[in-house]
Formats: C-alpha cells, sequence, structure tokens
C-alpha cells in the first residue's frame, strides 16, 4: 500500500521527537525512521495462527523415528522441536516455520509471528490497558508498538477468542465421554461456550480496539494498514464424512478423533459455525476485514474418509495426508499442546489463505481447499 506524503511527514515528526527521547537517557535505537522501514505484515493471537502443530506433515502409527517421515523434528537420531518452533519450542508459544505468516510468500518485506499458543485475548491486550503478559512474554498489542515502530506495516491478522471460550476444554471434554464415559459432550459443552460467547466477543473486539490504538500510537492513520479478523477451521469431520465406524476402538487408537457421530456433527457444523458468525460479527462492527475459515480444513481433517494416515507405503503428501493433527493422548508423538490444530500442510494452506485476501484491499472472503491438492489449490469466495 502506498504511503502518502501526509504519512511520510507525521511519522518522520513522530520518529524525531522518538529520536529525542531516547537520546537523551542514552539509548539508541535500532530504526531511526518510526513506521517507515521495510514493509511488514503481523499475525496475533493464538495457536490456530502462532503455527502450533507445525512440526507434522499428516498423521502416523509409526511412534519411533521420523514416524514415517512425518515428524519434521527428526534430526537423523533424536527429536529437536526447536528445528521447527525455535525458540519458542521452549516457551510453548510453538511459533512455527510454517506458520500462517511465514507461509504467506512475498507479500512484504518482514513477515511477523507475534502470536502464542494458548493466547486468551487479555494476552493480546496492551499491559496499560489491562494486558496480561503470557509464557515470559510481553502483551502482543505492546510487541506491536515495536513493529509498527520498526517497520512499515501493512496488514495485520488476527485469530482469537477460541481460548476465551475453552476450546482446548471442549475437545478434552468430549474426548473423554468417548473413552471414558460412553456419553455425550454436546449438550454441556453448548451451555458453556453460550456462557462464555458475549464477553469473548466482547473482548475480541477489544483486541481489535488495542491494535489500532497502539498503530495511532505509532503514527499510522486508519487508511495506512489493514487488520483481518479470521475465524477457525473444524479439526473434525462430519459423522457421515468419517473413514471409522463409531463403535469399537479405531477412532481413539487408529485415527485419533475421539467423537462420537452427536458430538462430531455438533461441532462442525453447529459450534464452529456459530462462532464463525459471531466473529464476522464483530469484524463487521469494528470495520475490519473477515476471513471465515469454518470450511478450510474440508474433507483434509483427522479421520477424514478423503484423506490417509501415512504408512511406510503412504508417503506423506498435501494431496492426501490429513491436514490436522490428530488427538495423542499419551503423547507417544509430542505434547498434548499439539493436537487438533493445523499440521504443517494446513498451515501452509493457511499461508495461501492469508496471502490472497492480502491482495484483496477490501471485502470479507471464505478460504476453501481444492481436493487433491496442496495448498496452491486454496482459493477465495466473497462473504456477504
Amino acid at each position: 500500500m502506498p504511503r502518502t506524503p501526509h504519512r511520510t511527514v507525521r511519522r518522520s515528526l513522530a520518529a524525531a521527537v522518538s529520536l529525542i527521547g531516547l537520546l537523551a537517557v542514552g539509548v539508541t535505537p535500532a530504526g531511526a525512521a518510526q513506521g517507515s522501514g521495510p514493509t511488514a505484515v503481523v499475525s496475533m493471537g493464538d495457536s490456530y495462527i502462532s503455527g502450533e502443530a507445525g512440526r507434522w506433515q499428516g498423521n502416523s502409527l509409526t511412534t519411533t523415528g521420523s514416524r514415517n517421515g512425518t515428524d519434521r523434528a527428526w534430526t537423523g537420531s533424536a527429536y529437536d522441536p526447536s528445528r521447527v518452533y525455535g525458540t519458542t519450542a521452549a516457551n510453548g508459544c510453538h511459533r512455527s516455520d510454517s506458520a500462517e505468516v511465514k507461509s504467506a510468500g512475498g507479500i512484504a518485506s518482514a513477515l511477523v509471528n507475534l502470536a502464542c499458543s494458548g493466547a486468551t485475548t487479555k494476552n493480546v491486550f496492551r499491559a496499560s490497558n489491562g494486558g496480561v503478559a503470557y509464557k515470559g512474554e510481553a502483551p502482543q498489542a505492546d510487541q506491536l508498538a515495536a513493529v509498527a515502530a520498526s517497520h512499515d506495516v501493512e496488514t495485520i491478522v488476527l485469530s482469537i477468542g477460541g481460548n476465551d471460550l475453552g476450546f482446548a476444554d471442549i475437545i478434552r471434554s468430549c474426548a473423554t465421554d468417548y473413552i471414558v464415559w460412553y456419553s455425550y459432550c454436546h449438550d454441556d459443552q453448548q451451555d458453556e461456550v453460550d456462557a462464555k460467547i458475549d464477553t469473548a466477543m466482547a473482548n475480541v473486539g477489544k483486541s481489535v480496539d488495542e491494535i489500532r490504538a497502539v498503530m495511532s500510537g505509532a503514527g499510522y492513520a486508519a487508511s495506512d494498514y489493514r487488520i483481518v479478523l479470521q475465524s477457525y477451521p473444524s479439526p473434525i469431520p462430519r459423522a457421515s464424512e468419517n473413514r471409522y465406524g463409531e463403535s469399537g476402538w479405531s477412532r481413539t487408537n487408529t485415527g485419533g478423533c475421539p467423537f462420537w457421530n452427536l458430538d462430531s456433527d455438533w461441532a462442525r457444523d453447529s459450534l464452529v459455525p456459530q462462532v464463525s458468525n459471531r466473529l464476522k460479527g464483530v469484524a463487521a462492527s469494528k470495520g475490519v476485514q473477515f476471513m471465515d475459515l469454518r470450511d478450510m480444513l474440508q474433507g483434509r481433517e483427522v479421520c477424514a474418509k478423503t484423506s490417509k494416515l501415512v504408512s511406510a507405503t503412504v508417503p506423506a503428501s498435501a494431496a492426501t495426508s490429513e491436514w490436522a493433527r490428530w488427538i495423542d493422548p499419551n503423547e507417544t508423538q509430542g505434547p498434548i499442546q499439539e493436537n487438533v490444530h493445523p499440521n504443517h500442510y494446513g498451515q501452509l494452506a493457511l499461508g495461501r489463505c492469508l496471502a490472497l485476501i492480502h491482495a484483496r484491499q477490501t471485502g470479507n472472503f471464505s478460504c476453501r481447499n481444492t481436493a487433491g491438492t496442496g495448498a496452491s489449490g486454496m482459493y477465495l469466495t466473497a462473504v456477504s
């Protein structure tokens, strides 16, 4: 997005004032021109955009070695998650090398990932306005301030609200009800979501406000950048699209999708659309773009009939493998926090979605995949 003369002058003045203050206390700034550096696209929020589960290329029952080529952390003699998550393997933010913003291609000079697995809206807010540090890192809005000062931020993409609603608890409860209690979870969990969703969406809206406040403080006009709020994909399929029967232990021990049919249909066709529609409403009320991801994993979910497990005879492939991490409650392959997130293939696809919407200056879009293709088959459909 081209910079206007007024924007350049305004930021230059802001930078000059900032520079004087820094020199007065003997600090040498990394960049003297606030907001006039290299272009940047920034991702903020939670695990669905941080890159959680980017370690995995599909799912395999093999628990040793490279797990039939699915485990990108395999060094040939040991497992090193930092090969995928870098330094954030240690604190658990799990910003993978294939995270959405990192897989978006050459859409900007800098692709900056501030998101952290497990983050809630309060971890996005500025510390001065109720924000809370998380996993040893400052609130994301405060981190954004530094990026906005040193870069020309064009687009900020935000995924947040899922942890406010307790997505991890929902998955855990539904899996436990299938494996242990032989009961349904959707009725109780729907009540929990309904009780939390108004507050959660209000805080998503506040997150957008916090981002805008940071950008304004860095000298940006509203027209100088865009915010894209995205929704969540369903990592599990509808009951009719599950390749394993409801009875027996195949869904648990083989597929890694321990959910009853009614719970699967509720998650895919009620919960995910409910959250998506509410996030779309927040985007409309705040005047930001919306990217609907509810169907992004269609046919690529864990246990989907149209996808396959990786094995010694079925290689990992973006065309045939699952694009979401399965449930591994015994942690035989990596930590539980990676479960039911878009994996390496899913993240490459998300990156393509981001690149596509980055090229659209206005409008709301749904991003979907094309069966039998990799990330190159992602496409946008306009939504009203």
